[in-house]
């Protein structure tokens, strides 16, 4: 009994002691409060299961790494010399300084971005450029399932191969697992040379970095074309091939030098995860002002130095509107400061329309996400629930000219713990497409309005609270 009670006192004293030294590194290096309370309370409320879930999912260990990578050869060869950048149009001239504040690359002119509103033509285009490729193929995705589209892509990426094109593919340690066959592996069989970010198969020496994810869809063919924005490779995307669990998404083709800006992102990516360093013009041909007018810009953001890019963007695109925003997002948990920032542009006339899925995949995010609405509607903002198949296109619009494109959400773990990439862009021509497709996506959307808010249920309402302690964890 004796040496049941000491051992027991040994492990009360040493979980003690971890939770300690565990909730003095959360108050050092958390910056959000609210965050910062809740991650010091679970760590005392449970000193060994809180420190080990803090360690595991509350802490940044790949910011030095990473930042190692982007001291070196990389930016050095990519930086516009003095007198490319482009003039910034005047009504923007504070959002462009801001991007320059913030983002390691600059505003860039000569591109051309087109949307492809669904799987069929964002797969199709992707397929026809890799067919076309010449020099190299760079593909970066967070799921690639092994399902007919994904083996479509396999056997297009092999033919490119056997053509003698190099090609690189990145696909995220969780973001496999997705998948009942590893893809990469498959691609590996196929001889192409493919790669996991952040692998899970060794815990717990990958454990600090287990919740660091690469959220970010990323395709380059010859250096010369892009593709970017929300899609995953696998089955739903498509309407020819919906799966059982069909997914409404948007994506977008580039041209011009912002493919620069894909590329680079990449090739960080790759070295980080591979060791091997993509330079040279099969990587980084030359590349003329010859996509077309749009200005554009790259912004990577994640647990790194590029550490809140896109949240303060989010911010000083929302200060800069005068007429009208436009957001689209399939998971909505944005921090206190984005919600104050929507409120006050609402509360200054600006219309704020706000678009989600009426039904998540994901319930415990939908849950958390709801007790948030009533303060946006309160001042104003109009939230709309659209309809099935579940959206997760991810796109932000700003008096229809600004627009903001890419792989993030506007919640926790895009904005602080995923690599994500957007892109930004000015144009009248863009953005008044993309505001007619979320007009037409509106019009078959319920809005969302205070009275139904206040109606729900007493037991509806304690479960999203409960759900909304989570936030930090999301």
């Amino acid at each position: 009994m004796l040496d049941t009670g000491w051992a027991a006192s040994v492990f009360a004293v040493l979980s003690l002691a971890i939770a300690v030294v565990t909730a003095g590194h959360a108050l050092l290096q958390r910056r959000d409060t609210g965050m910062l309370i809740a991650w010091v309370g679970l760590i005392f409320l449970l000193p060994l299961a809180g420190s080990i879930l803090y360690w595991l999912f509350g802490v940044n260990r790949i910011r030095r790494r990473a930042h190692a990578l982007r001291e070196g050869h990389l930016l050095s060869h990519l930086q516009p010399r003095e007198g490319e950048r482009p003039l910034p149009p005047g009504r923007w001239a504070r959002l462009v300084h801001s991007g320059d504040r913030l983002s390691p690359f600059r505003l860039t002119g000569g591109n051309a971005m087109e949307p492809l509103f669904d799987g069929d033509h964002a797969y199709g285009a992707m397929l026809e450029a890799i067919d076309q490729a010449q020099f190299s193929i760079t593909l970066a995705t967070y799921i690639f399932d092994y399902d007919p589209q994904g083996q479509r892509f396999v056997r297009h990426l092999k033919a490119a191969r056997e053509r003698g094109v190099a090609v690189r593919v990145l696909v995220d340690g969780i973001g496999v697992r997705y998948s009942r066959r590893n893809t990469v592996r498959q691609l590996r069989r196929a001889g192409v040379v493919a790669a996991e970010f952040l692998p899970v198969h060794h815990i717990p020496r990958r454990f600090a970095a287990f919740n660091l994810r690469n959220h970010r869809k990323l395709l380059v063919v010859d250096g010369r074309r892009g593709f970017t924005g929300g899609m995953n490779i696998r089955r739903g995307h498509s309407p020819s091939d919906p799966g059982r669990h069909p997914i409404q998404d948007l994506h977008f083709t580039v041209r011009g030098p912002v493919c620069h800006q894909l590329q680079r992102v990449f090739a960080e990516d790759w070295e980080f995860s591979t060791g091997e360093h993509l330079k040279g013009e099969t990587w980084f041909p030359p590349l003329g002002m010859d996509g077309g007018a749009l200005l554009c810009r790259g912004l990577p953001d994640g647990p790194d130095e590029d550490f809140e890019i896109l949240n303060f963007t989010l911010q000083a695109a929302i200060a800069e509107a005068r007429e009208r925003i436009v957001i689209a997002t399939p998971y909505f948990l944005p921090d206190h400061a984005l919600v104050g920032a929507l409120k006050a542009a609402a509360l200054r006339g600006i219309r704020v329309d706000i678009l989600l899925p009426e039904r998540n995949n994901l319930r415990l995010v939908q849950w958390a996400s709801q007790p948030g609405q009533a303060e946006l509607l309160e001042r104003g903002c109009r939230l709309w629930l659209t309809p099935p198949p579940f959206n997760h296109s991810k796109i932000m619009l700003v008096d229809g000219e600004w627009v903001l494109a890419g792989s993030a959400n506007w919640d926790p773990r895009s904005l602080r713990l995923n690599f994500e990439f957007n892109l930004e862009c000015y144009d009248p021509g863009l953005g008044g497409r993309l505001t007619q497709w979320a007009d037409d996506l509106l019009e078959q959307s319920r809005e969302l309005t205070l009275a139904e808010v206040y109606r729900r249920p007493l037991p509806i309402r304690l479960r999203d609270g409960a759900a909304r302690l989570l936030t930090p964890y999301l």
